[in-house]
């Protein structure tokens, strides 16, 4: 069972903590002594020493690797970039906010065959809270509010153009051109709203949850595990991955990636746009190493993709991928 001391230490070797919002509502003594004592990121670890071992083995090997180049690499590497350019804390605090929700699912259950219902009561009432601040914070990411947001400003922009008319009739055109300033401001703003909330109704993804993918540049495999329609990151984080040097810039698909802790190690979750992934001409039944795979996913399909979890399947609406049934296979 997934456990964890508190919001505060969900975190993986240290370097990535969850919302502090969320953090500060939950961290309460009585949440503490609900949840548990172990970090959700690395109890995964924990339960299996002989994976920590050979993760360590891993980053050891590749210390004294000598690094090979992928075929395709040339624009990231004439950049400077490497792998790291595209490490997303937010995303990986994501995950960990999910794998918090799906533990404390597990314990209302738990708690209720136990038939311990106060203690399960709590735990609901902890996972409600869970749940309401992952779909706020899933809001504005994801532009849910941004529509909202453009019929806010639509409305705003009604009421200064009556201002406006009323400014003109008066002739205080000193307040007319002022007016005139703030609502040639809220259309422009009104209108990125709206295309960011269109962006996210109308999405097409090239790649699915739980396929095993290839970076164009940096050559690494991947499994995705969340996708947005746009660029959702910093406008920092932007500047530093070079995205809009890419050939869509921010206006792609960008993917939530575990990456193969075999070659990559230290970088455990990327966010990479949809531009710089390969899907494998051939099915990729190989190996593939990382920590999260097993609360992610149920394990590997025929073709070697993993399959989703119900709730991961949820939280992006994505339906059930079936694989294609070959024939000749089985002759």
């Amino acid at each position: 069972m997934v456990q964890s001391q508190s919001l505060s230490t969900l975190t993986i070797c240290g370097s990535v903590k969850v919302s502090s919002l969320l953090r500060n509502r939950l961290n309460s003594s009585k949440a503490s002594s609900l949840i548990g004592d172990r970090c959700v990121s690395c109890q995964f670890l924990r339960k299996s020493p002989s994976f920590r071992s050979h993760w360590k083995s891993i980053k050891q090997r590749n210390l004294l690797r000598v690094e090979a180049r992928w075929p395709f690499q040339g624009g990231g590497g004439e950049q400077g970039l490497d792998p790291s350019s595209e490490r997303s804390e937010s995303a990986n605090e994501d995950i960990l906010i999910f794998f918090f929700q799906l533990d404390l699912a597990t314990r209302v259950q738990y708690a209720m065959n136990l038939e311990q219902y106060d203690i399960a009561q709590q735990l609901r009432e902890k996972l409600t809270e869970v749940e309401e601040e992952s779909i706020r914070l899933q809001e504005g990411k994801r532009g849910s509010s941004a529509k909202s947001e453009a019929q806010d400003k639509g409305i705003s922009i009604i009421r200064l153009r009556a201002d406006l008319q009323n400014a003109i009739d008066s002739e205080d055109y000193g307040l007319a051109a002022k007016l005139r300033d703030e609502i040639s401001k809220l259309e422009a703003e009104s209108l990125a709203v709206s295309a960011k909330a269109l962006a996210f109704e109308n999405a097409e993804y090239a790649f699915r949850l739980g396929q095993k993918l290839r970076h164009k540049t940096f050559g690494y495999r991947a499994v995705v595990c969340g996708m947005d329609p746009i660029c959702c990151e910093s406008s920092s984080w932007m500047e530093a991955a070079e995205v809009e040097k890419l050939p869509r810039g921010s206006n792609q698909p960008f993917y939530q990636v575990l990456v193969d802790a075999r070659t990559h190690p230290d970088l455990v979750v990327a966010y990479v746009a949809e531009d710089n992934l390969l899907a494998p001409e051939k099915p990729d039944k190989e190996r593939f190493d990382h920590p999260y795979i097993s609360f992610l996913y149920y394990g590997a399909d025929t073709a070697g993709d993993f399959i989703p979890v119900k709730q991961l399947r949820e939280k992006y609406n994505r339906p059930r991928h079936e694989v294609p049934f070959d024939s000749q296979e089985e002759d």
